[in-house]
């Protein structure tokens, strides 16, 4: 069996809702030993951000299904870090990690000698990342941050929609931050294993959703023109959006010339391929809603599936509009094995999406699902740390651990 690009790697992870343990997810996707700390009394919040809940083997309501999106492969302590004796084994866990992730309120977890500087001095060469709202300095560097706040204060609402400014449907900043996280820390590491030794990684998602803005962000930098809301349609190219046909919608991408005299021609129309007006993208562009109005005509004449193969046959971009069960039920959904089920230890079945990272020599691995509440506070203290049973029930009574 091949071992896992990241099996020599220890993670611990502070963090809670969803950029942090996606993050993390990566991480233990590629082998890591991802070492999850939540609160004794309350645990991770998206554990009850339900319904849907898994149905536990006995019947009963389990976890919400947005935390088991984003913490498998990873194993479960209930530590209450505001206790001395709490304090301590998070230290003593930073001693023997390589990586801590944590998403507190800026400078949170110095109160509890839990910041980089302190866990610094167990650990020289560790590799600690802070995931905030807005980052460490700055002047909103205390606020909290939330996907949708963030998406409204850093643009992307600003440019998403149609009437009125819209959040994407998944929380996209958050997302986007453990992926960026993911790979600041592995940079870190490559640093670390050359000499580099240790260092702390502050990531904002104010930060990485003024990243995200993209093209859009260069259009406003360069042509000084500030962004609307576009709907489909695409700021810089055309056409590049969806249109309505006989029973539904298809999205066209059409990104060269060379597709638009191939689309013109699929749809009986070759002379607009050297129409002056459309022949170029910025002539396209231009003339906008002249070109969108005549091609609306025609693909209401037929419906979705007459367009997507007459379009496919003469190599043009497009795709019908799928809703979430008609994505999972695609068969290239099904040939890529997007969708697995992972067993819990008592038998019932969880369903995930499988990671998109395909590597051909350490592929992502699959060995833990989403653990229960604290599945693993005893298995962990006592072979990482040798904490006896007397202690831990001793712990357990007090509220320290569950």
């Amino acid at each position: 069996m091949t071992e896992s690009a990241l099996s020599h790697i220890r993670v611990l992870d502070l963090s809670r809702v969803l950029a942090g343990p996606w993050c993390a997810q990566i991480l233990g996707d590629l082998g890591a030993d991802v070492i999850k700390v939540e609160h004794p009394r309350s645990g991770d919040d998206t554990r009850g951000w339900g319904p849907p809940f898994v149905t536990e083997a006995d019947g009963t309501s389990g976890d919400a299904a947005y935390y088991l999106c984003a913490n498998r492969n990873k194993r479960s302590i209930a530590v209450d870090i505001s206790t001395p004796e709490g304090q301590g084994v998070i230290r003593d866990l930073a001693a023997k990690s390589d990586v801590v992730i944590e998403n507190f309120k800026t400078g949170g977890l110095a109160r509890y000698g839990l910041d980089y500087a302190a866990l610094k001095a167990v650990k020289e060469d560790l590799v600690y990342c802070s995931i905030t709202g807005f980052g460490q300095t700055g002047p909103r560097a205390q606020l909290p941050g939330y996907d949708f706040l963030i998406q409204a204060m850093g643009g992307l609402m600003s440019i998403t929609g149609h009437d009125r400014p819209t959040k994407v449907g998944v929380p996209l900043v958050d997302l986007f931050t453990g992926v960026y996280a993911s790979t600041a820390i592995l940079a870190a590491l490559a640093a670390r294993d050359r000499g580099a030794g240790g260092q702390h990684i502050d990531m904002a998602l104010f930060d990485v959703q003024a990243a995200l803005l993209a093209n859009q962000a260069m259009n406003f930098l360069v042509g000084g023109a500030v962004p609307g809301l576009p709907g489909n349609a695409h700021p810089n190219i055309v056409p590049y959006q969806d249109f309505p046909t006989a029973d539904g919608r298809i999205a066209l991408a059409v990104g060269s010339d060379g597709q638009f005299a191939r689309l013109a021609a699929a749809l009986d129309h070759p002379e607009w391929g050297e129409d002056p007006r459309f022949a170029k993208n910025r002539d396209r562009v231009a003339n906008r809603d002249v070109l969108v109005a005549m091609l609306e005509a025609q693909f209401a004449r037929h419906d979705t599936g007459y367009w997507e193969a007459i379009l496919h046959a003469a190599g043009v971009p497009c795709g019908p509009i799928q809703s979430t069960d008609e994505v999972f039920a695609d068969p290239q959904t099904v040939a890529r094995n997007l969708s697995l089920k992972m067993q819990r230890d008592g038998g019932e079945s969880v369903p995930q999406v499988a990671s998109p990272l395909r590597l051909g020599g350490t592929p992502p691995v699959y060995h833990r699902a989403p653990p229960r509440f604290g599945e693993h506070t005893d298995e962990v203290l006592q072979e990482s740390l040798g904490i006896d049973e007397k202690c831990l029930k001793d712990w357990k009574i007090r509220g320290i651990v569950r």
